[in-house]
């Protein structure tokens, strides 16, 4: 990891700590709950990637986590967005196979899910 990445995930990481810190729930009594889970979900997907070495990867997780921010501060939602595709939704272009619906699904994941499984 190049030092100009280490100081942009240190900085994210300080980002989502001050976002957690100021943070302010649509409903008062949540706020606590709110806060703990964005530092929870920090620490564990930081943790997780920590020892990701190649920068496509590293870059892919710092775009997950940029778009989490935004979309997380646009919408004073801590969690991430659901997805809502059917089983059988995307069309193929040889009829509905269920391996190509499961690896179509799976490219249709937004980048600010890439972190969670599909069935989390």
């Amino acid at each position: 990891m190049t030092a100009a990445t280490r100081n942009q995930v240190l900085s994210l990481y300080m980002r989502v700590f001050r976002i957690a810190r100021g943070w302010q729930s649509t409903l008062p009594q949540n706020t606590e709950g709110e806060r703990q889970y964005i530092v929870r979900e920090a620490q564990t997907l930081f943790r997780q990637n920590q020892q990701l070495t190649d920068t496509e990867s590293i870059k892919k997780c710092i775009d997950e986590c940029v778009a989490r921010i935004e979309i997380g501060l646009h919408y004073r939602n801590p969690y991430p967005r659901p997805i809502h595709l059917p089983i059988m939704g995307l069309a193929t272009q040889k009829g509905r196979k269920l391996k190509a619906q499961q690896r179509m699904r799976k490219q249709a994941n937004p980048v600010y899910l890439q972190s969670h499984d599909e069935d989390s």
